[in-house]
């Protein structure tokens, strides 16, 4: 008799069988990676390294992503992140942009090339068609004079 008794109470006691699957775990792991590529996003910025000069503007908010021309220390001219000629520059402009003379187009320059360097990319892209042209500055720290 004991030995029926133990059977049933073994019966009991076994873990009954699932058929799903826990998801709890790799919900949790989800969340924490977004969470971790929303902070990060912001901190990888990808582009030409230039030194720019300060200016008090208000920041540019746009829906559609501009067309950059960068012009780095060196002189050197990139359309976006690619180095590009300077006689390569406006059928480029042309081919990425569509024909659109309505997008604007953003021309940043380090601080350290010449005045006129900046002034020959900008006639460029002005006497391809291009009318919406804007120069790009960074916004002064906090507390920084200019002396």
């Amino acid at each position: 008799m004991q030995s029926a008794k133990f059977m049933r109470l073994r019966r009991q006691q076994r873990p009954m069988h699932m058929s799903e699957i826990n998801v709890a775990p790799f919900v949790d792991v989800m969340l924490v990676l977004v969470i971790i590529f929303m902070i990060a996003a912001p901190l990888v910025t990808i582009g030409v390294p230039v030194d720019l000069p300060d200016a008090e503007a208000r920041p540019i908010n746009e829906e559609v992503e501009p067309l950059v021309v960068t012009i780095d220390k060196d002189g050197r001219i990139f359309l976006q992140e690619v180095e590009t000629e300077i006689g390569a520059l406006v059928p480029r402009l042309v081919a990425v942009s569509e024909s659109n003379p309505e997008l604007r187009i953003y021309v940043r320059g380090d601080q350290a090339i010449t005045y006129g360097q900046v002034m020959k990319v900008i006639g460029l892209v002005n006497g391809a068609g291009f009318t919406k042209v804007a120069l790009i500055a960074e916004a002064p720290k906090p507390g920084e004079k200019d002396h």
